[in-house]
């Protein structure tokens, strides 16, 4: 029927458990480069019968060394995966599992850079990054750099803006050394800026999340 103007669409719940569990797209990586998709037919064919199967290559037509198997069946699919998932062929230990669809892909990549990213960060954070906040609003990058320059060698400073670039009243600057930072900490924090005294101190986790929750805003 249609509603506003829009034509509704009414089928029989089914939970995301038992969509993700019915699947008939195979994912297998970790073949050797010689298999070829006769070799992949011969040894998924005990299973039941395929639509398409599938070793993807490169332009030359160069093994990657994973491929696609496609069966009629979701509990073939199923079997197969049970069957050979971390068998050896060819001397390699293949992975077999469901084949993710390309959302489910694009959201596992985005979580793994998202936790590489913040790993990263909190290691190059360590104790020589301040965070400064309750900044005034017309304190920019080079007025923040300006203000912290005495205490010791700036590697990066960044005073957070939001997409139409107005000042957000927080920022970060990063010293060469812990030594520096402490320095900048102990003479600034408490002090009046403009309007209004400044918090300084050691950009502790909570801050990481800040910052981690501005990259993914703008991405």
């Amino acid at each position: 029927m249609l509603l506003h103007g829009k034509e509704l669409h009414v089928v029989p719940y089914v939970s995301k458990q038992e969509r993700v569990a019915k699947f008939t797209n195979v994912f297998v990586k970790n073949i050797s480069a010689s298999t070829t998709e006769g070799d992949l037919k011969s040894v998924f064919g005990e299973f039941g019968s395929m639509t398409s199967v599938a070793v993807m290559r490169d332009e030359a037509g160069n093994s990657k060394c994973f491929g696609f198997v496609n069966f009629y069946n979701a509990e073939d699919a199923a079997r197969s995966v049970e069957a050979l998932n971390g068998r050896e062929f060819s001397g390699n230990e293949w992975y077999v599992g469901r084949a993710q669809k390309k959302a489910e892909r694009e959201l596992e990549m985005k979580l793994k850079r998202r936790t590489t990213a913040k790993e990263i960060l909190e290691r190059s954070l360590g104790m020589n990054n301040v965070y400064i906040k309750n900044i005034d609003d017309d304190v920019d990058n080079d007025k923040l750099k300006e203000m912290f320059s005495p205490f010791g060698i700036i590697t990066s400073c960044k005073v957070m803006t939001d997409l139409r670039g107005i000042n957000r009243g927080y920022g970060f600057v990063a010293f060469s050394t812990g030594q520096e930072a402490s320095r900048a900490i102990s003479d600034m924090n408490g002090k009046m800026i403009g309007n209004k005294p400044i918090y300084v101190s050691i950009a502790e986790r909570k801050e990481v999340r800040h910052q981690l929750i501005e990259r993914d805003y703008f991405e």
